[in-house]
């Protein structure tokens, strides 16, 4: 059935429903799972003090990739205790829904599986989630769970 699936996860609850669906998935037809963490700085103040202190490991791309790092270990390690059989766990930095699809393209993911996750009205609105720029951005099928 699935030959690559990848797995989007930010330690949030529907994240872990995509971990648990995915993996559930990787498990029944042997595919390999890849889970993926993304991180990201969301201002210029935060990129700007990490160039500031680029030798601290305090600044907070060491913090954001540190947590991204723990975030996909757990992910990898329940994966494996859910019966997937071959888990690679990633930590990227990027742009959340454009690192995803590229990441599944580049590994040649199968099938994107992502967690949704609700916004404001206006927040979703002006932003849209990352579960939806997946699903207009990916070329394979992505299940939102």
């Amino acid at each position: 059935m699935f030959e690559h699936i990848l797995v989007a996860v930010d330690g949030s609850e529907g994240s872990k429903r995509a971990l648990e669906t995915a993996a559930r998935l990787a498990a029944h037809s042997d595919a390999e799972l890849l889970i993926l963490t993304v991180y990201r700085h969301h201002s210029m103040t935060e990129a700007s003090m990490s160039m500031v202190r680029p030798n601290d490991p305090e600044n907070l791309d060491d913090v954001l990739r540190g947590y991204a790092k723990e975030v996909a270990e757990k992910a990898k390690a329940e994966a494996g205790e859910r019966g997937a059989g071959r888990v690679r766990a990633f930590v990227k930095n990027g742009q959340p829904a454009r690192t995803i699809v590229k990441f599944g393209e580049d590994h040649g993911a199968d099938l994107i599986v992502v967690g949704s996750r609700g916004m404001g009205d206006i927040e979703g609105f002006l932003l849209g989630s990352v579960s939806h720029k997946v699903t207009s951005l990916a070329r394979c099928p992505v299940m939102v769970v």
